[in-house]
C-alpha cells in the first residue's frame, strides 16, 4: 500500500484521515485522536496531505511539514 496523497479533516479531538494511491484509489479511512496524529504521520512516507485552512491547520501544517509531507492548505 503506497499512499501518494491525504486528505485530513481537522477537528477538536477526533482527526477524519483519508489517503489515496497515485490511481485515486482509497487505501485509507481511519479517525485519529489529537494525542495519535503526530505519531501517525511520524510513521509514513512522506506525502502529499491536504487540509482545510482553519486556526490548527498551520500548526499541523508545520508539525508534518517537519517529518517529510508536503502540506497544501485550501480556502475554506
Amino acid at each position: 500500500m503506497k499512499m501518494t496523497t491525504i486528505g485530513i479533516d481537522l477537528a477538536k479531538n477526533v482527526f477524519q484521515v483519508h489517503g489515496v494511491d497515485d490511481h485515486g484509489n482509497t487505501v485509507l479511512r481511519k479517525k485519529l485522536d489529537r494525542v495519535k496524529m503526530a505519531e501517525f504521520f511520524a510513521q509514513l512516507q512522506p506525502c502529499l496531505i491536504g487540509m482545510e485552512a482553519c486556526g490548527s491547520a498551520h500548526d499541523w501544517g508545520r508539525k508534518l511539514t517537519a517529518m517529510g509531507h508536503t502540506v497544501k492548505l485550501m480556502a475554506p
